[in-house]
């Protein structure tokens, strides 16, 4: 599997040679990447306060402030940026003791210039490129481009009153997003209350949603509130709602129109002021044909649709998640907080994920807790990735050449840097039946470029 690597990535180069900065620079610069030079910690320090990049590299032994002491400080403030070390003093314990503060890379002067785009290639690759125009407010971890667009839409929707459907593979995290779009909205003081629909039993989802009355049936021995009158003045969440049963999709949809519900073995009905999200990871319109899905309740819920990309679309972020997962851990066990090894980042960077945010959660959960010492090896991550494929249901043939089908879209237009015409040329297609696959599987062309 192959990478596309971004290369307008932007870089910090840090040194007190002036010549040898300038050299650098120039060298850096011809492949491509944005360079900002400074010739000291402390002025690198103040220009990352102002400025968003994706690599520093620094050398070792500097007056004031060293390499390592420069390095402890952008830990703490910016612990995702990757640090290349050079110095011109180096030795195996030097960078036996660099890699285990989590230096990327540690590289002997005099350079060698195939050695540093190298390292600074595969520091691109995994930890991904910053977007610093776009900072929504959000519980979600990520940098990639369209997640930051999905945002932005997020920050539009939320003072609206209108019904949102997000879309998307399970494990995603489409519960997050519609956590966004609550504390985007005009409800945001309300409450949040999120509901599985496929894992309530048919018979009793109707009794979660809505409540019932004491007595109405055989072991309600008491009134209950329902999770709309639970979620009043605030977003009800209905996860899955494509597992939702016929029957009660005509109540639901009754529920939208009337803005009332009626629990279980009442005769009033009792009004309801609440801000509906509604996710699947079916196929809507598929099941609608199959008389699986009501169309009217489809429309209802539909008003605006937000499409989550699978983890393998976003790999840019799959570092920054695995850095929060593991400090997370550390925070929670209250120990010190286990780092991955430059070659078992990369590991995870490269694998696919097909159970998306949700397994690589389980992965590094894993390999936090099977991890002696304070690196995580690269064998450990292979082997617990070997395990957990065999935990994930396989796709159904129709699924699985969906997403291939997807996939080539996508990596087809990134290679045509989201020019429609060039990817169709590309594709061998016509132009106009590569924008009906492009329209087919509700691709954004912009958040490619």
């Amino acid at each position: 599997m192959s990478v596309t690597l971004p290369s307008s990535a932007k870089v910090l180069l840090v040194d007190d040679d002036a010549s040898l900065l300038q050299l650098l620079a120039i060298r850096i610069q011809s492949k491509g990447y944005e360079v900002t030079t400074c010739d000291s910690g402390m002025n690198a320090l103040q220009i990352l306060k102002s400025q968003v990049f994706d690599a520093v590299i620094t050398d070792l032994r500097m007056d004031e402030m060293d390499g390592m002491a420069l390095h402890r400080q952008l830990q703490s403030r910016y612990p995702a940026l990757p640090v290349i070390m050079m110095t011109a003093h180096g030795s195996i314990p030097d960078a036996v003791e660099a890699t285990k503060q989590g230096i990327f890379a540690f590289i002997t002067k005099p350079v060698d210039k195939d050695e540093l785009f190298d390292s600074l290639a595969k520091a691109i690759e995994i930890h991904g490129v910053n977007n610093d125009d776009i900072t929504p407010q959000s519980n979600i971890v990520t940098r990639s481009g369209a997640m930051l667009h999905l945002l932005e839409q997020v920050k539009l929707l939320g003072p609206t009153q209108v019904n949102v459907l997000i879309s998307g593979a399970s494990g995603t995290g489409k519960e997050l997003l519609a956590q966004a779009i609550h504390q985007h909205s005009h409800v945001s003081d309300g409450p949040f209350v999120a509901i599985n629909c496929g894992a309530v039993p048919g018979e009793l989802l109707e009794s979660e949603l809505f409540g019932h009355k004491k007595g109405a049936f055989t072991g309600a021995v008491k009134d209950h509130q329902g999770l709309f009158q639970q979620a009043q003045g605030g977003t009800l969440f209905l996860d899955e709602i494509g597992d939702m049963p016929l029957n009660l999709q005509v109540k639901l949809l009754r529920v939208l129109q009337e803005k009332t519900i009626r629990p279980v073995g009442f005769q009033e009905e009792i009004p309801i002021n609440v801000r509906i999200v509604s996710a699947t990871h079916k196929n809507l319109p598929e099941a609608i044909n199959n008389q699986e899905f009501r169309e009217d309740l489809y429309y209802r819920l539909n008003v605006v649709n937000l499409k989550l990309p699978p983890l393998r679309e976003r790999r840019e972020d799959i570092s920054l998640l695995a850095n929060f997962f593991s400090a997370n851990i550390a925070k929670r066990m209250e120990q010190k907080e286990k780092r991955f090894a430059n070659d078992a980042m990369h590991a995870l960077v490269r694998y696919d994920w097909p159970g998306n945010i949700r397994q690589l959660q389980n992965v590094v959960e894993q390999v936090v807790a099977l991890t002696p010492s304070d690196v995580i090896s690269e064998h450990l991550v292979l082997s617990a990735l070997n395990s957990n494929e065999n935990n994930v249901e396989p796709l159904s043939l129709n699924d699985a050449k969906k997403e291939f089908e997807r996939d080539y879209v996508i990596n087809t237009l990134k290679m045509a840097g989201g020019n429609v015409a060039e990817g169709a040329k590309l594709a061998k297609r016509n132009r106009s039946d590569f924008y009906k696959l492009i329209k087919k599987h509700e691709i954004d062309v912009d958040s490619l470029m």
